[in-house]
């Protein structure tokens, strides 16, 4: 009688969490090595109202800001619509991004929560938790990437999830080789593909079946991308590699500069060339190599600097680097096209709003870049300045 009280009272507590029971596997997935999941790793989900396509709000933009929450901006009014935030959170940080599908923002938390919420009111379709972990970060550097009903994510709990975008249920998880993940997956040929560790692996991606994994000799902590016909991933040293999306072969690898290093999200494909930002104590890179050969086209140096992001936009490489000088390269022969100090300092993505001006977040402001003038203008203003800021992320609404 002791042992059935005691099993009780934990399914309860498990059920506490959202109000509703955990999720399992749909259709008994024999593909998921964690068909009865652990409590740091189990999968929650309540929904509020059933999911459904919303129009589109375009006078407003999301600022995901560093403090962790989520909140719409109306650029007319100048006002804040709605904020978001996680039920708790180990502390306060953004470290992710959201995907905006059919009017409805995805958005993971630092603790494991991810809401799809309507952009136009900020209420919640539903809500779902990866674990019960408190005390520590459970998502981070994640953006939810999403295809055919499904949303794939990986976390600092071990695993890789697929869950229903239509209420946020379990489909299909694996646990993967590293604990730590903090790259956003690929999608691509119906697979997912993600790093962890020193392997890289690729799922069958609506069934989660291991298609296969590749062991190497150096961890990678690169974004996995692709030129429509291979992958293409970085190590945390100094070394790209090409492989098969089919089978895991290593079609060429690319040694750059080798005190050069963490590639990470600083990657893309277009045309058929890999597009890359490396940091280094004292050069930072930005590099062009052939998809096909893996030989280099150009590369672009920044000396005494380090690139922190880089984003293609209209055949240009735009970017920013540490010490706040913004960016424009041209993505055919690598020639800066323009570059310029910034006096605020940015720590998000670049939005690019239109042939006029593009957004970003700085520690202070949500500042709006003008292309002609090269004027910072201040369109949100914070109440208050931290130190030591982590990231930040803007996406607007269209």
């Amino acid at each position: 009688m002791k042992k059935k009280k005691i099993t009780l009272l934990f399914v309860f507590a498990v059920i506490n969490i959202f109000g509703q029971a955990p999720t399992t596997p749909k259709s008994g997935n024999p593909n998921s090595n964690n068909k009865i999941l652990p409590p740091n790793e189990i999968v929650t989900n309540k929904v509020m109202t059933p999911l459904k396509k919303v129009a589109l709000d375009q006078a407003l933009v999301l600022i995901y800001d560093y403090d962790g929450s989520l909140f719409s901006f109306d650029l007319e009014s100048e006002q804040i619509g709605w904020t978001v935030k996680a039920t708790d959170a180990y502390t306060e940080m953004c470290a992710n991004a959201v995907t905006l599908l059919d009017g409805v923002v995805y958005v993971p938390f630092i603790n494991g929560e991810i809401f799809a919420i309507d952009n136009q009111t900020g209420k919640p379709f539903w809500k779902t938790r990866l674990g019960n972990i408190t005390d520590q970060i459970v998502l981070k550097d994640q953006i939810p990437v999403i295809n055919n009903g499904k949303l794939y994510i990986t976390s600092q709990n071990g695993n890789i999830y697929a869950l229903d975008t239509k209420d946020g249920s379990l489909i299909w998880n694996y646990k993967l080789d590293s604990a730590n993940n903090d790259i956003p997956v690929l999608f691509f040929d119906n697979k997912i593909f993600t790093q962890s560790g020193s392997n890289f692996y690729s799922f069958d991606a609506n069934t989660g079946k291991l298609i296969y994994q590749k062991t190497f000799e150096e961890p990678l902590h690169g974004k996995p991308v692709t030129d429509g016909e291979n992958v293409f991933v970085a190590n945390e040293k100094n070394v790209l590699f090409a492989l098969s999306a089919n089978k895991p072969d290593v079609l060429w690898e690319f040694k750059f500069d080798e005190n050069q290093n963490n590639v990470k999200e600083r990657i893309f494909c277009k045309d058929k060339k890999v597009y890359f930002a490396a940091q280094g104590p004292e050069v930072s890179s930005i590099y062009a190599v052939d998809s096909k050969a893996g030989t280099q086209i150009w590369k672009t140096d920044f000396k005494a600097d380090n690139v922190e992001y880089i984003v293609e936009e209209s055949d240009n490489i735009w970017g920013y680097t540490r010490k706040k000088k913004l960016f424009q390269i041209d993505i055919t022969n690598g020639e800066i096209a323009l570059e310029t100090k910034l006096t605020t300092n940015p720590i998000s993505n670049l939005e690019f709003a239109n042939d006029d001006f593009l957004f970003y977040y700085s520690d202070a402001a949500l500042i709006q870049f003008e292309f002609k003038t090269q004027d910072e203008n201040e369109v949100y203003l914070r109440t208050s300045i931290k130190d030591d800021v982590y990231s930040a992320y803007v996406k607007m609404i269209r």
